[in-house]
């Protein structure tokens, strides 16, 4: 500060009453307090343009920040993930992992398939071409607004949705007629008369002229065997996959290794954590664009202000065949569902078209390109490995992204929910198959397979009716999906708060056996029985508080602990049947929050619930074995057949 400019501001401070005095220091003070009007004039500059210096460097931050937009509602081209350079990705650490690269194959066939159905008809036989519906699909790995408002899990709901039909007429397919034909066609059958036979069509002279001269030309010009029909000598076996040979005169095959998706290992870094999927799709049948948005996540809401937004650029409805759609989802504020962030339209030739982004304030703009990727054949999605859905949201979104009604989700999700912990979340990979009827007038379904591949392991329900008109699901050993037990007895699930097996317990701070699993849920949320039983205990049992034991049949019992009350009735003796309340969620005994702990025994020995295999509720009976094989055959050669065609689902104009 030059020596005018500081006089001048002594002089206004003098002016005003003020003293100009020198800054304090440690060592300036000699015991007397500054007076009221003595001020350092250097001291309040220099606070004065530190001031002024932050102010204007926090401006510039947040100025760079944004990229220089004046607007905090931006386009989505601000919100595009950057690809890392080559550069980038060679300084990232090498270690290898064994996280699977966020990348997976989908699939998405809803498909007609036809088979020829033969029908008892006015004492004759008629065979007609019956179209049926199959869905070969892997569950989705992304939760959308289709799965939204689905019910919450509650497994003792899904026992009760979970009965064998009574009083329908079952949809038979074991009469699926060997040959094929072309439209409709009627037999009839009649009796012979043995006082006339039927008039012969060859002779016997005339069969065995036509054997002879058959002999006379195989043999001829002493070319024995030329013309006989035996596989003709050949030390070399060859497959379709190519031969390899082994030694000098044995041959090996090769073969061509089908469903097998090679996934290689990733190096730390690659994986993102933003939360952010996108889902790359190829249009294989002309489609109107809301019917697919509809069908991959986006609200009428959401379809209507695209298809506004559109209107100039793209004024056509119609994806046309070999197109492909980019959809980049995001997570949801306060919502576990992902919403759209940004939809691409690209050509046949793989020429991007237009771009629609959703700003932060919640609009539809025309974007930019985002980055270009080479498209495939195959249907592709980024997976989000820490906003996987869980099994029950899947196999719900999953289902009505290929437009099966609830009814009928909700019959295929209590059929597993005895087998599989449907709370679990689902795995890249995990699939479904559904073979369906046609839809009858009023549009409605009937469901005859499901094949649901979780873990790498396919679990198969074939529909089944018996002579006492009583339908329901049984695996090809007969046994229906109904478990003994249930594996989660409370109402809505509970969340899984401590497994099976050895563990430090939270009070003792000892190394214990956790003899059950521990389900934590509100307080007074009710507890169901496993099983159809008997009470053996219901009292305060030490660390386990208010205590339930049951007994099963077949050397099987459940106890269920910490429960803050017990139900009225519950008494040593007491018969209790599956799904009947026993007690309420409590935190009784050495416990460290409200949580219901469930254990399974088998002979008093106790083992996992959760992976324990139980015996089944129901078994088909001997005498329908052949039947069944027969309706296991039918379905499998409808779900194996190549020549289905795409199934168009109709919607309004």
């Amino acid at each position: 500060m030059n020596a005018a400019r500081k006089h001048q501001i002594v002089s206004s401070l003098a002016a005003s009453g003020y003293e100009d005095a020198p800054a304090l220091t440690l060592e300036s003070t000699d015991g007397d307090m500054p007076q009221g009007r003595e001020i350092s004039v250097a001291w309040l500059s220099g606070a004065i343009l530190t001031g002024l210096t932050s102010v204007m460097l926090m401006g510039a931050a947040l100025y760079v920040s944004f990229k220089g937009q004046d607007t905090f509602s931006t386009p989505y081209a601000a919100l595009q993930v950057a690809q890392p350079s080559a550069a980038a990705v060679a300084a990232l650490p090498s270690t290898k992992t064994d996280r699977a690269r966020p990348v997976a194959k989908t699939r998405s066939d809803l498909e007609i398939v036809e088979a020829s159905i033969r029908e008892e008809v006015d004492g004759g036989a008629r065979i007609r071409r019956q179209p049926f519906l199959r869905i070969k699909a892997t569950l989705a790995t992304s939760a959308t607004s289709l799965s939204s408002d689905i019910p919450a899990y509650d497994p003792i709901e899904l026992l009760r949705r979970n009965q064998p039909i009574e009083g329908e007429e079952d949809f038979a397919i074991d009469d699926i007629y060997g040959a094929e034909v072309e439209g409709e066609v009627t037999v009839k059958l009649a009796s012979l008369s043995f006082s006339q036979p039927p008039r012969a069509s060859i002779s016997d002279r005339r069969a065995s002229e036509f054997v002879r001269q058959s002999l006379e030309y195989a043999y001829a010009d002493g070319e024995a065997g030329a013309a006989l029909a035996y596989a003709p000598g050949n030390d070399r076996l060859q497959e379709i996959g190519g031969a390899v040979t082994i030694g000098p005169d044995i041959t090996g095959l090769s073969g061509v290794a089908e469903n097998v998706t090679v996934v290689p290992k990733t190096t730390l870094g690659e994986a993102g954590g933003s939360g952010r999927t996108e889902r790359i799709l190829t249009i294989r049948e002309e489609t109107k664009l809301a019917d697919i948005l509809g069908r991959n996540g986006f609200t009428e809401q959401m379809v209507t202000a695209i298809s506004r937004t559109l209107r100039n650029v793209f004024p056509s409805d119609v994806l046309t065949t070999s197109s492909h759609l980019r959809i980049l989802f995001g997570p949801s504020r306060g919502s576990t569902t992902q919403i759209p962030y940004r939809v691409s339209i690209y050509d046949p030739d793989d020429a991007h078209i237009v771009t629609v982004a959703l700003t932060d304030n919640g609009r539809y703009v025309i974007g930019t390109a985002p980055t270009a990727i080479e498209f495939t054949d195959e249907d592709t999605e980024e997976i989000a490995v820490g906003q996987l859905p869980s099994l029950y949201r899947s196999i719900f979104e999953t289902g009505r992204k290929h437009d099966l009604e609830d009814k009928t989700i909700e019959r295929i999700v209590s059929m597993y929910a005895y087998d599989l912990d449907l709370t679990k979340k689902v795995a890249p990979g995990d699939s479904i198959e559904i073979l369906q009827s046609e839809p009858d007038a009023e549009g409605h379904k009937e469901l005859l397979y499901v094949g649901l591949t979780v873990d790498k392991t396919k679990r198969e329900l074939y529909r089944f009716q018996t002579e006492d008109g009583v339908t329901d699901f049984y695996d090809p050993e007969g046994q229906t999906g109904k478990k003994f037990l249930i594996r989660r007895p409370l109402e809505g699930g509970g969340r899984l708060r401590s497994r099976f097996g050895y563990r430090i317990h939270p009070i003792f701070k000892t190394r214990r056996l956790h003899s059950g699993i521990d389900l934590a849920a509100r307080t007074g949320t009710p507890i169901y029985a496993g099983g159809d039983g008997v009470v053996k205990r219901a009292q305060w049992v030490s660390g386990y508080g208010r205590y339930v034991e049951l007994t099963h049949a077949n050397g099987y019992g459940t106890a269920y602990a910490h429960m803050s009350r017990i139900a009225d009735g519950m008494r040593p003796g007491t018969r209790v049947r599956q799904g009947q309340v026993i007690g309420y969620v409590g935190s009784t005994g050495n416990s460290t929050g409200p949580h219901l702990h469930y254990e399974i025994k088998i002979n008093g020995r106790p083992v996992d619930a959760l992976s324990v295999r139980l015996p089944r509720d129901k078994t088909l009976p001997n005498r329908y074995a052949s039947q069944f094989e027969q309706r296991i055959s039918q379905v499998r050669d409808l779900m194996q057949r190549e020549d289905a065609q795409p199934f168009v689902i109709a919607s309004a104009d």
